[in-house]
């Protein structure tokens, strides 16, 4: 059994450090898909053959049925895991891999079912799996805690919202508490405040769904798609919070800004909180969530401008997305990234 670590100084690297695997998993209960586990396993394995080109890949599996059809859909292109999990959602539910003096460390939270919302067998366990798998000690904390809540910029500084770090069914935090145990957990010495995320967010708001670190200072966020779009207000109080900011280091922000998905409604006609914020970092590329509308291409073009030295990929996920209870989130959420 691996060590729990204490009392070690710990940096998180930032997204775009080199890294050593992307960990994901494979849609495995059905009653979680509304019945149709084909529509996002067809997500998910669009996600892992266009990481698997400069990328080792981990796609966790939980049992015998899941196992073949995503051997199936991928054959080579990942390693597979056998593993238990709630459902796929590992950037909440898995470790956060930090560094400390002592070498590698997965950082494991509490939860509680994204405040009380889904609760699911195997998501508080499956961390620990993650990090035996990966023979990385951990570090527990015993505060509730979901990596899809902050973003790092390795340099000491965190995104994050007040919607989801200061909300009740979470912690029940001030922020004087809240930034107490960031910088505990992350060495954060600056913690940058935004008020709310997407409608109709599954997460309460969730910063790696609005606004990200894209390099030492700079960040990226959504413009609104159109008049009608229904996070329109949102979208520009969050860029006005970021051309304010400063880091860590006293850096004023460099703030981009991308074309957003604007008003994307699922099949059940629901609002849904789509977004092209949810990508992911990854050695040599960045992998977009599309989904098909008129501001997809000038979305990819702004990314692109923002990862220049990355190739910039726009894959399709709106089954991840789906609709009522299930899905929810996209590339961003489902995956957990280790770096070397």
């Amino acid at each position: 059994m691996l060590p729990d670590v204490t009392e070690t100084t710990i940096t998180v690297p930032p997204e775009w450090a080199l890294l050593k695997a992307v960990w994901t998993a494979w849609p495995a209960d059905p009653r979680e898909w509304n019945g149709d586990l084909e529509t996002p396993r067809r997500d998910v394995a669009a996600m892992v053959r266009a990481l698997a080109e400069a990328n080792t890949v981990r796609l966790l599996v939980n049992g015998a049925e899941a196992e073949a059809s995503a051997r199936a859909a991928l054959g080579g292109v990942a390693d597979f895991v056998q593993a238990r999990y709630g459902d796929i959602w590992l950037r909440d539910t898995g470790p956060i891999f930090a560094h400390t003096h002592l070498g590698p460390v997965a950082l494991r939270f509490a939860t509680n079912s994204w405040g009380g919302k889904y609760d699911l067998p195997d998501d508080a366990t499956v961390g620990d799996d993650i990090a035996r798998v990966a023979d990385v000690a951990i570090r527990r904390f015993g505060f509730v805690l979901e990596g899809g809540a902050v973003d790092h910029d390795g340099e000491g500084t965190i995104l994050t919202t007040r919607q989801t770090l200061l909300n009740p069914n979470r912690n029940g935090w001030t922020r004087a508490q809240a930034e107490a145990a960031l910088g505990e957990a992350f060495g954060a010495q600056k913690v940058i405040w935004i008020d709310e995320g997407l409608k109709n967010d599954h997460t309460d708001g969730h910063i790696d769904n609005i606004a990200r670190f894209v390099g030492p200072g700079r960040v990226v966020c959504q413009a609104p798609a159109g008049d009608d779009d229904p996070n329109r207000e949102t979208l520009d109080a969050i860029a006005r919070t970021l051309e304010a900011a400063t880091d860590a280091l006293g850096r004023k922000l460099e703030v981009a800004r991308i074309p957003g998905v604007g008003l994307y409604r699922n099949a059940l006609g629901e609002i849904s909180p789509a977004s092209h914020m949810n990508f992911v970092i990854a050695n040599g590329l960045v992998v977009v969530p599309v989904y098909g509308t008129p501001t997809e291409e000038a979305a990819l073009a702004g990314l692109r401008t923002v990862f220049p030295d990355h190739k910039v990929v726009g894959v399709p996920s709106r089954g991840l997305l789906g609709c009522g209870t299930a899905g929810g989130g996209s590339f961003h959420c489902i995956t957990q990234q280790e770096p070397r």
